[in-house]
């Protein structure tokens, strides 16, 4: 028998609360993502304001739709801080496009049906991702595609906010919503980027791709088509300035807008289009309160159902879906490339740690190039 003197005294050891382990890192995401969307609305405020009142023109900036889309259905980053190294060289590759014009010609050399090949890969992932949720939730997901179907043919322009807004009421009905939380301003988080290989590649350069193909290009072609002469170099300089400050924030490129530009760059803005430009400070004003108040907003979508949230990006991404989808496949001539740069950017793949839009725009080059050489 062992005495009891000889056993050694237990230490007690303080008891972990699980609760605790569980809250911190996701109280951390929040507020990572507080700073994304703090970040975005500061860019968009700042260089809106700047732009248009040094140029007297209605340049509207706005953050990159398509490179969210890229940044939610790319696979293979490692960690947070590596998707804010991706940031800085797409911020760095737009400043280096406005210093070094042959840079931003043989962006514009890319062919448009490669492009909106790619574009169209990133966006058809979001929206089978809707389709995906129908299963679990079809009680949720079912009523607000019938709505959205109807409501683009009554109400096209405010489609998606209705679905936004009857499917919070929905999901609350169902008691699918989370406590809502309180007013808050927004937490800035600063994180120190990580040079990750795969990440740059993967997603650094076609986040800065698909932000110059997919949003400056078509944005300098609303300002030109309503009769203004948009100055290309400033430009794509202060948003990559913005870009660059707000990417230590977790927030991705910003850049021209296309849809808001036309909204504000067109006779409804005001009927003298010298007198145009004034709608960039009252845009920078709205962004700057979305910036102030970014922890709220963030709050706010983090207690709505993931079911929700792919159904309203789904609904809302499906027409750009199928003009980018339109516009790849419309030409004889390049159709084959932009095939196989759909085929592979939808697929997901990820290859040497490098996403599948990246290899999707590499497949419809190198098969365009083929092509060429071979009617050569």
């Amino acid at each position: 028998a062992v005495s009891s003197r000889s056993r050694p005294a237990r230490r007690s050891r303080p008891r972990r609360d699980c609760r605790t382990s569980r809250v911190r890192p996701f109280h951390h995401r929040l507020q990572q993502a507080s700073s994304w969307v703090s970040g975005l609305g500061l860019a968009t405020a700042l260089s809106a304001l700047a732009l248009s009142v040094r140029y007297r023109m209605p340049i509207i900036t706005a953050w990159s739709t398509p490179g969210a889309a890229l940044i939610a259905s790319t696979s293979g980053v490692p960690g947070f801080a590596a998707a804010v190294g991706a940031f800085v060289l797409a911020a760095v590759l737009i400043l280096l496009t406005a210093a070094i014009r042959p840079l931003g010609r043989l962006i514009e050399k890319i062919p448009a049906s490669i492009a909106a090949a790619m574009l169209a890969g990133i966006l058809l992932r979001l929206v089978v991702a809707m389709v995906e949720h129908v299963p679990s939730s079809p009680l949720l997901v079912l009523p607000l595609i019938a709505l959205f179907l109807l409501a683009r043919v009554f109400l096209p322009a405010l489609a998606s906010l209705v679905v936004l807004v009857a499917g919070a009421l929905l999901a609350w009905s169902l008691g699918l919503v989370k406590p809502l939380p309180g007013i808050g301003l927004s937490t800035i988080v600063l994180t120190a980027p990580v040079w990750d290989a795969a990440a740059l590649v993967g997603l650094g350069v076609p986040l800065y791709l698909v932000t110059m193909a997919s949003q400056n290009l078509p944005g300098f072609a609303v300002l030109r088509g309503s009769g203004y002469q948009p100055p290309t170099q400033p430009i794509l300089a202060v948003t990559g300035l913005a870009s660059l400050g707000t990417a230590f924030m977790g927030a991705h490129t910003s850049n021209l807008a296309a849809i808001s530009a036309a909204l504000c760059t067109g006779p409804d803005a005001h009927p003298d289009p010298a007198k145009r430009w004034m709608t960039g400070p009252f845009y920078a004003l709205f962004w700057g309160l979305i910036a102030l108040f970014g922890a709220s907003l963030v709050g706010l979508f983090a207690a709505l159902p993931p079911a929700l949230l792919a159904t309203v990006a789904g609904t809302a991404l499906l027409g750009s879906m199928a003009s980018a989808m339109g516009a790849a496949l419309a030409g004889d001539q390049d159709r084959l490339a932009a095939a196989g740069t759909l085929a592979v950017t939808v697929s997901g793949v990820t290859l040497m740690g490098v996403g599948s839009a990246f290899w999707g725009l590499v497949f419809g080059l190198l098969i365009l190039g083929i092509d060429r050489f071979l009617k050569r």
